[in-house]
């Protein structure tokens, strides 16, 4: 399933959640009633995720979804948004509109603001070339244990939104994929950890370079050359939509790509990472509880930032700049670079 957080245009800024079939966006809190006659929350995809364990989370979401297909015939995946009236009122619960089509809604990062952000440093070949740029080999240290730091949760930027340039003259971009955590773990053994993904998303690790150096140079960060924003989007997909890419070993071969304004800058796949998903929350959750809603990033994939592929030189992102990260079966993480106030 490829599930959304979004906002109805001229309705408040209250985030709903939904799920994105080839026919719309069905909005979970309108079609619950299909389903449920008390819901204990508003269908966030925070929320959803957090009443997991009651019952009303991702496999609740799952029924209210295939509630609205039956009542359309059981063929929602070959209905065409030629008349949404029409089968809106097909499914005729009190006036509400239940399914949208993409374009008429706002997206938002499917976690607007997650409770933590950890970013890893997985993919050696990213690690390699920005190390072999200072004279320096991968550290052994490296290949012991999955290294992460901290990101901001408050600045979390979603797809199709406006990035305010940064107090910056470097600014990059940096090609992730994310998994989000369903259910609380802790301490748990690598080929346990896909019991609790709730689901993967693009990730873009916006990165001011200059002050990125400045402060690494003394020991510690990255930190504020990270602080300003990271973005996620479009959606959240479950792991059964790419079962038939696991390779078997806890990687999955999916196409990650990078364009600047229509102009392809990287490419990469997330099958060349070196520590699986599993390696990375394994660790996270050694003596800590994870909670639903955390966020693990995988690191920047081979190519996927300026900074490897211009050996440090630039040139750098600009005002009026459009940056997409596209991930195979996720879909388009899209976001243009606007001038400060």
């Amino acid at each position: 399933m490829k599930f959304v957080s979004f906002r109805r245009y001229g309705e408040g800024s209250e985030a709903r959640a939904g799920a994105w079939l080839p026919m719309g966006i069905i909005d979970l809190q309108a079609a619950a009633a299909l389903v449920f006659e008390d819901l204990p929350h508003n269908w966030s995809l925070m929320s959803m995720l957090q009443h997991e364990a009651d019952g009303f989370g991702i496999d609740a979401a799952i029924q209210i979804v295939s509630a609205v297909v039956d009542l359309l015939g059981g063929g929602g995946d070959g209905i065409e948004w030629d008349d949404p009236d029409a089968i809106n009122s097909m499914l005729s619960l009190g006036g509400e509109t239940v399914i949208y089509p993409p374009d008429s809604v706002r997206l938002l990062a499917p976690i607007p603001q997650p409770p933590t952000i950890r970013d890893f440093y997985a993919f050696e070949q990213h690690v390699r070339e920005i190390r072999a740029q200072h004279g320096r080999d991968v550290p052994n240290s490296w290949y012991d244990m999955p290294v992460f730091y901290f990101g901001n949760p408050t600045t979390v930027v979603g797809p199709d939104t406006d990035l305010v340039m940064p107090r910056t003259s470097q600014l990059d971009y940096e090609l992730e994929i994310a998994a989000v955590i369903g259910r609380p773990c802790r301490d748990i053994e690598p080929d346990e950890a896909e019991y609790y993904i709730a689901g993967l998303m693009i990730m873009n690790d916006w990165s001011a370079r200059d002050i990125q150096a400045s402060e690494m140079s003394v020991g510690l960060g990255p930190a504020k050359g990270k602080d300003f924003a990271t973005s996620f989007g479009p959606a959240m997909i479950t792991l059964d939509e790419i079962e038939d890419k696991a390779l078997g070993d806890g990687r999955y071969d999916l196409a990650m790509v990078v364009r600047v304004n229509g102009e392809e800058r990287g490419r990469g796949s997330f099958a060349d990472i070196y520590y699986t998903l599993g390696e990375l929350i394994a660790h996270a959750s050694r003596d800590v509880t994870l909670l639903p809603g955390e966020i693990i990033g995988s690191g920047t994939v081979g190519t996927g930032c300026l900074l490897e592929t211009t050996h440090g030189k630039g040139p750098w992102l600009e005002v009026g700049d459009v940056v997409e990260l596209e991930i195979e079966r996720i879909g388009i993480l899209r976001n243009t670079i606007v001038e400060r106030d």
